[in-house]
């Protein structure tokens, strides 16, 4: 089926003044092309509300020197992709889901091209991030160190032994990770004939292993990483409600002025059983004002949020401009320990749906009003556009 042929699309011309975005993901055999087709949708639809041409362009079909490609426009009637072709994109959105995926020396090359193909305004979200290599880039300023826990690559069980002496509380967490999979904690109690303590994230809940030496613990450790990259990081004693750990999720975007926003700021509590706040580990989506009132008082907790709207802003910038990649959006998970201070602990370059409807909205709107602020200005290189 044609362009012209699904309702709700402008005539198939690559002439076109509507600008043009294209989600970037990955073919898939049956389906025809990989990703989060509800989230998809969500921006078909509101690209379309704000005047933009958007289609869903698997990676094979990325033709560098053709002025239509194949791809998948979203039916307004029936809610269904369905296959056609589509004008060479203005903006690229990358969602390719999966980190070896992107990693593919072929679409390596794509993304760089992008970045440097005249007619493309704008590629959001260049990369997955690495987690090791966000603590170095963010420990680069002094406005951005503060945020940072202790954290060192785990290579060895000498150096795991330095860690526990200085921090006999400790997060294990992959490098390439995402969602809380393969995190572990250990705890040192002290008196104990077992002393060292490891929990190992599981789906909803989590196992423990006491041993009696750091070497048996790095050897368990080993066996539950199963050879993966780890970061061991200094653990955090964080705010409570109801004797549960909750941290907050930030969504940081480019806005239409080109300058990085906090979109909103929800909050994740943990489940009873889990070492991680994440909602697939068992965590629940909570009001982050009524958590951190609970914990601090009223005016401590607008205290509070306005520190972490802050502090957000600040680890945008720190974070693009070290990378050397221009970025558009990005989500954080920050945490405030029991005396009020602010953590930082992760971001992810593609950010996962936000489920507060508020958040959402904005979120989608300012993937445009981004988009139309790129398509108005004089293409940027590196760090500071996208």
């Amino acid at each position: 089926m044609e362009l012209e042929q699904i309702p709700g699309f402008p005539p198939a011309d690559p002439a076109s003044k509507r600008p043009v975005l294209a989600i970037l993901t990955m073919s898939d055999r049956l389906l025809g092309f990989r990703g989060n087709r509800e989230n998809f949708a969500d921006v078909a639809k509101t690209g379309r509300d704000m005047g933009f041409t958007v289609y869903v362009l698997p990676c094979k079909s990325l033709n560098f020197t053709e002025p239509m490609l194949s791809g998948y426009g979203l039916n307004d009637k029936t809610g269904e992709w369905v296959k056609g072709r589509f004008p060479f994109p203005d903006l690229v959105y990358n969602r390719i889901p999966q980190r070896e995926d992107e990693m593919r020396p072929k679409v390596q090359q794509k993304l760089r091209l992008c970045q440097q193909h005249p007619r493309i305004k704008g590629v959001f979200n260049p990369s997955f991030f690495n987690k090791w290599e966000l603590f170095e880039w963010l420990k680069k300023s002094q406005a951005t160190n503060r945020y940072i826990p202790s954290t060192r690559k785990m290579v060895s069980v000498t150096g795991l032994g330095r860690m526990i002496s200085k921090h006999p509380y400790l997060y294990l967490k992959p490098v390439s990770g995402k969602a809380g999979k393969g995190i572990m904690t250990i705890r040192v109690m002290e008196g104990k004939t077992l002393p060292y303590r490891l929990r190992i994230q599981q789906k909803k809940k989590s196992s423990t292993y006491n041993c009696a030496t750091i070497s048996k613990l790095w050897s368990r450790i080993l066996r539950e990483s199963g050879g993966v990259s780890y970061i061991a990081q200094q653990g955090i004693d964080l705010a409570l409600y109801q004797e549960r750990r909750f941290d907050l999720r930030a969504l940081v975007q480019k806005n239409g002025s080109g300058q990085w926003a906090v979109s909103g700021i929800g909050a994740r509590l943990a489940g009873s059983r889990s070492i991680t706040t994440h909602v697939p580990r068992g965590g629940s989506i909570e009001d982050p004002e009524k958590l951190l009132q609970h914990a601090f008082g009223p005016q401590e907790a607008r205290e509070l949020m306005s520190k972490a709207r802050s502090a957000c802003v600040q680890l945008a910038r720190q974070i693009e401009t070290a990378s050397g990649q221009s970025h558009g959006e990005m989500s954080m998970d920050l945490g405030v320990d029991v005396e009020g201070g602010l953590w930082f602990f992760e971001a992810n370059a593609k950010p996962m749906k936000f489920d507060e409807p508020h958040i959402r909205k904005k979120s989608l709107e300012r993937i445009f009003q981004y988009g139309s602020y790129l398509m108005r200005s004089p293409k940027q290189g590196k760090a500071g556009g996208a």
